[in-house]
């Protein structure tokens, strides 16, 4: 079983993502914003799902803060397709970039 923490401000996908990975036997924290992302959480888990658009503190920042705490895989599931932030999201940290369909 894997602690997998997943960062998205929409509660819809939140909802699924967690349905789904629990289903399958993971332990599965949300949070709907990258501040509400502690350290304890980020020690905790085994991967971190994370979305780039958030209000507040962007998943980029995230991955930065995120990182710095703990080197568990990082993987953006995002809308954002753009070439640059597939580079930049790669280049702070993350493990992989996925593009939400």
């Amino acid at each position: 079983m894997a602690h997998i923490l997943a960062v998205d401000d929409d509660p819809d996908l939140c909802t699924l993502l967690k349905t789904a990975l629990e289903r399958d036997g993971h332990a599965v924290e949300i949070r709907t914003s990258g501040v509400t992302v502690t350290e304890s959480l980020c020690r905790w888990a085994d991967c971190i799902l994370l979305d780039v658009m958030m209000p507040g503190e962007d998943g980029f920042a995230t991955c930065r803060r995120i990182r710095a705490i703990t080197q568990a895989p990082i993987l953006f599931l995002t809308a954002r397709t753009d070439e640059q932030s597939v580079l930049t999201g790669l280049g702070i940290g993350a493990d992989d970039y996925l593009t939400k369909p």
